[in-house]
């Protein structure tokens, strides 16, 4: 079997094409989220703290120098909570979207059917077996 067939096989499959898929429409999802968090869920939150902005949180290790052309060397946290923050509404959403497939793969709960009752066998034998207890009873 040749290379380029094996391949082709494996290509074939369904579960490399839904993995595909998922990775293409996870980095289109990747954008999204960021743009929510640094746009939207950030700017409120830094206006609720007096105004920080917190892509521009930084603690400075050493500041840059315009005489000798050195950058900046600073930490920093700011950029680190907006991915931090990112990764929670991912999370979430995964969590979210993963919580209503499952829900929707369930089969829906039939009602309990109700217990069979004796067969006509058992039902004779049942008759029988009171029978023989009432005429022990009173002996």
């Amino acid at each position: 079997m040749s290379v380029f067939k094996e391949f082709r096989e494996f290509i074939a499959r369904g579960n490399v094409v839904d993995l595909a898929v998922g990775v293409i429409i996870g980095g289109a999802f990747g954008k999204i989220v960021t743009s929510l968090v640094t746009d939207v869920v950030m700017p409120p939150i830094g206006l609720m703290l007096g105004g920080v902005e917190f892509s521009a949180l930084k603690v400075i290790l050493k500041p840059a120098d315009a005489a000798t052309k050195t950058a900046e060397v600073a930490i920093r946290y700011g950029v680190f909570l907006d991915t931090l923050i990112q990764f929670l509404v991912v999370a979430v959403v995964i969590f979210l979207t993963v919580k209503g497939v499952n829900a929707l793969r369930r089969p829906i709960a039939a009602p309990p059917e109700a217990a069979p009752g004796p067969t006509p066998s058992e039902a004779l034998l049942t008759e029988i077996r009171d029978l023989l207890a009432t005429r022990s009873a009173g002996d």
